[in-house]
């Protein structure tokens, strides 16, 4: 049995949860932890590129006594606070935005702009909450950090880069995260959504979330004039037929019932309105739940991809990459149930509750694949108002990615760091 293992057993038996953190505690970080929220919000910066977010991160840290080691697999950082024997437990913020325009109209709404790694002009925004995951970490640093009596072990908190990419794990653990420091015993992390209300937290035992496969297509044709179509192969044309012939995946080949989500983001194509351009490119995303599903899925993009290519003519077979994917999250059922009843002494009883997979992806799952029990819970982000109205009229509150994704500050911030600090004291007790 190991270390972890037994101290499930234990807290499972009977034993009574660890001290829950004080209104009084969480108070004294909020002002700092609210204007570091501002202050990301913002100043986003797009994935992979995060340096002054990751620095930022690193001086508050480094400011509360923590260990801090920077550039960790590109601008990761990782903070280390020794508190004698005891496991060693994770907690997780991601560090990048989104190239969303934010139309929230909030007074602090984001304004930046910058070039993608593609050389293109785009707007930048938290539009996935991240900037209050990295907030909410800061404050349970502070709180972590001053009151070591409540504590034991060794807390391990993690900035990782390009989640929004699922690039930022896998570059932390090539980088060495699992063997220039300690190893984890259970890694924890975090995320806001308007799927609860803000002040309530939501937890999910065994699948969490969703395997994802990123894929460009490139269809080959041969270019001509618009008015003059028999003399080209119109690779837009093909991709119109192979767009519609995919969405036959889910609703024809897989089994009724199983997850399987093929979307296509984007089509580039041409340069003006009467030329047949030589090629045409298709961006997708893929949404699996089970192994032998994602398999399947991808196999049969493969075949109808070149299949109607075949059928267009085209004077070559389509280019097919994969260059994106992340498994799905997977939340240790014995770790979500002990855990739950930390949260519930926290934040109430009400205010926990149980809830469904959902079909977003991320790459926690790499952390969780290297052996180290996860736990991965949903922090409410709605206006408690407005959730009730929205649920009253069957209507939908804006979601991550979303230009108009604004989370209701406090109480989502408190929440947050109440809920972190929860979950550390009783992982570490």
């Amino acid at each position: 049995m190991t270390r972890m293992q037994a101290l499930l057993v234990v807290s499972l038996a009977g034993i009574a949860f660890a001290q829950a953190p004080s209104s009084k505690e969480v108070e004294a970080v909020y002002p700092d932890a609210h204007a570091l929220y501002l202050d990301l919000h913002q100043n986003p910066e797009l994935s992979a590129h995060e340096t002054q977010t990751a620095a930022k991160l690193a001086g508050r840290l480094r400011g509360l006594g923590y260990d801090v080691t920077e550039h960790v697999g590109g601008t990761g950082i990782v903070a280390i606070l020794k508190n004698g024997a005891g496991p060693t437990i994770m907690l997780r913020t991601e560090l990048d935005a989104l190239p969303v325009e934010e139309k929230t109209g909030l007074a602090y709404a984001s304004k930046v702009r910058t070039k993608d790694d593609a050389g293109h002009d785009v707007p930048v925004a938290h539009a996935c909450g991240h900037d209050l995951h990295m907030a909410s970490i800061v404050g349970t640093a502070a709180i972590m950090a001053h009151s070591k009596n409540t504590w034991h072990g060794i807390l391990m908190l993690i900035g990782q880069p390009a989640e929004e990419t699922i690039g930022g794990a896998k570059g932390m653990l090539a980088d060495g995260l699992l063997t220039r420091f300690p190893k984890p015993d259970v890694a924890v992390a975090m995320h806001v959504a308007n799927l609860l209300p803000a002040g309530m937290v939501g937890i999910t035992p065994g699948v969490f979330n969703t395997n994802a496969d990123s894929l460009r297509i490139t269809i080959y044709g041969k270019g001509g004039h618009g008015a003059a179509p028999h003399t080209a192969i119109d690779p837009i044309v093909i991709a119109a037929r192979t767009i519609l012939a995919l969405q036959t995946i889910a609703s024809r080949e897989v089994k009724p019932g199983e997850l399987a989500i093929v979307t296509v983001g984007y089509i580039r194509a041409g340069t003006k309105n009467n030329i047949i351009p030589d090629e045409a490119e298709l961006g997708m995303t893929v949404r699996t739940n089970k192994p032998e599903v994602r398999q399947q899925v991808l196999a049969a993009i493969a075949r109808i991809t070149k299949g109607e290519a075949e059928a267009g003519g085209a004077p070559r077979a389509p280019l097919i990459e994969h260059y994106e994917g992340t498994d799905l999250v997977y939340n240790d059922p014995g770790l979500a149930q002990r855990l739950k009843g930390a949260l519930e002494a926290a934040l109430g009883k009400e205010n926990v509750v149980m809830e469904e997979p959902i079909t977003a992806s991320e790459d926690f799952s790499y952390f969780v694949e290297q052996g180290i029990p996860g736990f991965y819970f949903t922090l409410g982000g709605a206006d408690p108002e407005k959730f009730a109205q929205a649920k009253a009229a069957g209507t939908m509150l804006p979601s991550n990615h979303s230009p108009l994704f604004a989370p209701d500050v406090d109480p989502a911030l408190h929440t947050g760091i109440a809920a972190e600090v929860a979950v550390l004291r009783d992982l570490l007790r």
